[in-house]
């Protein structure tokens, strides 16, 4: 008889347990078992209720802040070592701390590159991820890592959405090349922002590169933190003459009074993903699932078959 790949065994950590019962699913596959111990101090410990010996795992677990999520993974992926697993993914459909990428003054650590070392240092064999802050990150990893993009969501929507006069735009210049990518895609104009921030998550400055008025502009970014940048866009984008705005984001931090600011700004709508969990519900703002999307290309990296078309844009 022809050898049967055994099936992998899919876990998550508890702060993607909704997205991760959504991705096994998808995966035609039940959730496995895990139960974390806590110490009254706040220490926690995971422990694999089935056997993993020589299986091949998936753990998924967005590590956004706080430290907890990123800690969840770390410890999951050593006991999967130590308990004889013979491949460990992480998949980390947003990877977080990401925008420390680079030096960007004196005496700042790397935090993208830290992360990536201990993610393989606990035990990690590969990565999958999606929209990363910096393409570059990959290069952090010793080990391989599969970098999806979120516009295979994306696209679909915003084509069923037949908006005339479409135009594409970036919120800051890091952007550029993403917005470029989606007006390409989708035969349209592309404007960008430019904004100069006086601190982390404030802007002091934003002026807008091309043209909007008569326009219905979709903003493009990888993540919306506090909202003060799309929605200080999609306020000056409308006073400049542009007939609507909407924003697709992939990841929804979506920190501090962010919902406060989408509900009073002139953004009609907000789209972003599953990949960490909404806290509020808001008329303003529309969840895509990724289930599918990583199910799909879990099965492809277990069975050994080409995703290249789930990480081109």
């Amino acid at each position: 008889m022809p050898y049967q790949v055994p099936e992998p065994k899919i876990f998550a950590c508890t702060q993607s347990t909704v997205l991760g019962e959504n991705i096994a699913k998808a995966y035609g596959a039940d959730l496995g078992k895990v139960h974390f111990s806590r110490y009254s101090d706040g220490e926690f410990q995971p422990s694999f209720e089935e056997s993993i010996r020589g299986a091949r795992i998936f753990i998924i677990g967005s590590t956004n802040p706080g430290p907890e999520n990123l800690m969840e993974m770390l410890l999951m992926l050593d006991a999967a070592k130590r308990a004889s697993a013979r491949h460990i993914t992480a998949v980390m459909p947003y990877f977080g701390w990401a925008r420390q990428d680079r030096k960007d003054k004196p005496r700042v650590p790397i935090a993208a590159k830290l992360i990536a070392k201990m993610l393989e240092t606990a035990g990690a064999t590969r990565i999958i991820t999606m929209d990363l802050h910096a393409d570059q990150i990959q290069g952090f990893f010793e080990k391989p890592v599969d970098h999806l993009f979120a516009s295979t969501l994306f696209f679909p929507y915003l084509q069923n959405l037949n908006l005339e006069n479409l135009c594409i735009a970036s919120p800051d210049m890091g952007g550029s090349k993403r917005a470029y990518a989606y007006s390409k895609a989708l035969e349209s104009d592309v404007v960008i922002c430019y904004k100069q921030r006086a601190k982390a998550n404030v802007i002091s400055k934003m002026e807008l590169i091309g043209e909007v008025k008569g326009k219905n502009v979709v903003l493009v970014d990888d993540m919306v933190d506090t909202a003060g940048t799309l929605t200080k866009a999609a306020d000056l984008m409308m006073e400049r003459g542009a007939l609507s705005v909407r924003a697709i984001t992939t990841h929804g931090l979506l920190s501090g009074d962010a919902y406060e600011k989408i509900k009073k700004s002139k953004l009609q709508e907000l789209i972003i993903t599953d990949s960490i969990p909404s806290h509020e519900n808001s008329e303003k703002i529309r969840v895509l699932s990724c289930a599918e999307l990583f199910a799909d290309v879990m099965h492809r990296v277990h069975h050994n078959t080409s995703i290249s078309s789930k990480f081109i844009m």
